[in-house]
């Protein structure tokens, strides 16, 4: 009997939160390095452990990831194998075993492969491990590297995501477009220097409508320091702040408190940690108060010379 589960851990949602914050698109490639688990130091690997389970995390000696466990007990997880060569994805897979068995029907493999013949092409392909193909994507590069359109292919036809980027001295901007309408905008601010503030404001639309938004400044650090979230109000033709979290950093990098603004209510939230190495080393533990939740980490390390 397959086992459902719905991964509420917060190390998971903090990454999806890490990438949606560098305006990544959903589909974009993406490979991930240490920093991304804010984590530094030759880390060969980390153990995370939460009240709802665990997350495993291995990297190779250049600091990315070549495999991801989440491990909801001993007989039921996930395992994401990263294949890479050098910098370039090759291989990604996800296996699920329950009850202690491998489950070939929901496990899959997305396989790349790239072509510079016209400038550079990426394709990927899913595949289950029934031998089933589910998906084809095929990410299209210009000459300055830039993603400019994302062609998913399956048997239900061809969509097309098409990315326009515009940039003048203070902004730049990226509009999506899903078979010619659009879906999403993202304006950043352009800092002047290495001490400016960074602000991007993302609109999310539905059937090219308007609905939801999110503005995010970052200082020079790339650091996450505010957020506003947005609706949009048909009423007044125009976006309405809903909520907005300010972020604190303590001298190590991390987040140190977060203070929360919604329905006239404020939240405080104030985080702690012990760190493995003094102000060099990684964080091994987290408490957050006053919910009193924690998160512990085993880093193991590379020997170096």
């Amino acid at each position: 009997m397959i086992k459902n589960y719905k991964s509420t851990f917060i190390y998971t949602a903090w990454l999806f939160e890490s990438i949606l914050s560098n305006g990544l698109s959903a589909q974009e490639i993406k490979i991930f390095n240490t920093g991304d688990f804010d984590l530094r130091g030759a880390v060969k690997s980390c153990l995370v452990i939460t009240d709802y389970g665990k997350e495993e995390y291995d990297f190779n000696e250049e600091g990315l990831l070549t495999k991801a466990v989440t491990r909801y007990n001993d007989a039921d997880y996930d395992i994401t194998i990263y294949k890479l060569k050098g910098k370039e994805l090759l291989e990604k897979r996800v296996e699920n075993y329950r009850d202690g068995s491998f489950v070939r029907n929901t496990s899959i493999a997305n396989l790349y492969e790239r072509d510079t013949t016209d400038g550079l092409k990426v394709t990927e392909k899913i595949i289950s491990y029934n031998s089933e193909f589910l998906d084809q994507y095929e990410y299209i590069y210009d000459e300055k590297g830039k993603l400019t359109t994302i062609r998913r292919i399956n048997n239900r036809g061809i969509d097309q995501t098409t990315i326009v980027y515009g940039e003048d001295k203070s902004e730049s901007t990226e509009t999506y477009y899903l078979n010619d309408v659009i879906y999403k905008s993202i304006r950043t601010s352009i800092p002047k220097n290495n001490q400016s503030l960074k602000t991007t404001l993302t609109k999310e639309f539905l059937e090219g409508e308007p609905q939801f938004a999110i503005e995010q400044t970052f200082n020079g650090d790339g650091k996450l320091i505010s957020e506003i979230r947005f609706t949009y109000n048909t009423t007044r033709s125009s976006f309405v702040p809903v909520e907005s979290i300010l972020y604190v950093y303590g001298p190590h990098g991390s987040v140190i408190s977060q203070k929360t603004q919604k329905d006239r209510s404020t939240t405080v939230k104030a985080y702690h940690y012990q760190y493995d190495n003094g102000e060099h080393g990684n964080w091994v533990k987290q408490i957050i108060t006053p919910d009193n939740t924690y998160t512990t980490r085993k880093i193991t390390y590379y020997p170096q010379d």
